[in-house]
């Protein structure tokens, strides 16, 4: 039976800046606008922290059945190790999946019913990327759910459900967290190219190569930084969001030193604290004065 130590590093709380930053730019789009309503923000963080979760457990049961994680580079999984029984690792996934719709309901039903949709929409992605016959994730199309889901629809929809409105600032904050969210992602896939292509994980990181995936994590990790040039035409304070430029160098260092396998964790992590910090400094930004 896995030790409480064991689920938590199951769950991956490295992951948790992916939650966090959406719901904090969307609320600093919407204070920009004046209409920050701060429980349905909390709401609105649950239903991130409930999904991010349940997508991990979900990877960790569907990867583990697979036979994925019996060769793992990066930090322990419960199924992959023998740690947790399957389904069990599967009903705590569904379990989080749960905890997500029910925030998400008193958020339908206090904005607009048809957010149902985009609910049941996100579970069905966060299942479906290592999930069933033919999951996505082993595509190559993992890069762009992550930019929907936790880039467009976490933000904007964080903005919509406290103002009513999606407004430019809030877009341009989406394309910047929905970036180095999927930058997250590369950096693991990138990490990993030499068991997923044994195990038959056709990650976008497999089809582009060691080379051009670098390339592809770097244009990822300068979006957001170009992107405080618009959204200080509006809120010149939003240029404090280049103050996270250092977090990103330091995410960057071990892939243009061309690293890999353990060595690139330290880019996870680091790459995490630059979304958050990124996140952190624009809401600053755009709610000053």
């Amino acid at each position: 039976m896995a030790s409480v130590a064991e689920w938590i590093e199951g769950a991956r709380p490295r992951t948790l800046p992916t939650a966090l930053a959406p719901v904090i730019a969307g609320t600093g789009a919407a204070g920009a606008v004046g209409g920050v309503v701060w429980w349905k923000a909390l709401l609105a963080l649950i239903v991130a922290v409930a999904l991010v979760l349940g997508v991990n457990f979900a990877n960790d049961y569907s990867d583990g059945i697979r036979g994925t994680d019996d060769d793992r580079v990066g930090p322990m999984r419960l199924v992959g190790s023998g740690a947790a029984a399957p389904a069990l690792v599967k009903m705590v996934a569904f379990a989080c999946f749960g905890v997500a719709m029910l925030a998400g309901l008193v958020l339908a039903a206090t904005t607009a019913w048809w957010i149902v949709l985009v609910g049941l929409l996100c579970v069905a992605g966060a299942w479906f990327y290592t999930g069933g016959s033919r999951p996505y994730g082993y595509l190559g199309y993992g890069e762009v759910a992550v930019f929907v889901f936790f880039g467009l629809v976490a933000v904007l929809g964080t903005e919509f459900v406290q103002t009513g409105s999606v407004t430019l600032v809030g877009l341009w904050c989406a394309i910047g967290i929905g970036s180095l969210t999927t930058a997250v992602l590369v950096a693991n896939n990138l990490r990993d190219i030499p068991t997923d292509e044994v195990a038959g994980k056709v990650t976008l990181a497999v089809r582009l190569g060691d080379r051009r995936t670098r390339r592809l994590y770097l244009a990822l990790v300068v979006v957001p930084f170009l992107l405080c040039i618009p959204l200080a035409l509006q809120h010149p304070a939003a240029l404090l969001g280049l103050v996270a430029i250092p977090m990103a160098l330091r995410a960057y260092i071990p892939v243009r030193s061309g690293d890999t396998g353990l060595a690139l964790i330290g880019t996870l992590r680091d790459t995490g604290l630059a979304l958050l910090g990124w996140a952190i400094l624009v809401t600053v930004g755009l709610n000053a004065g």
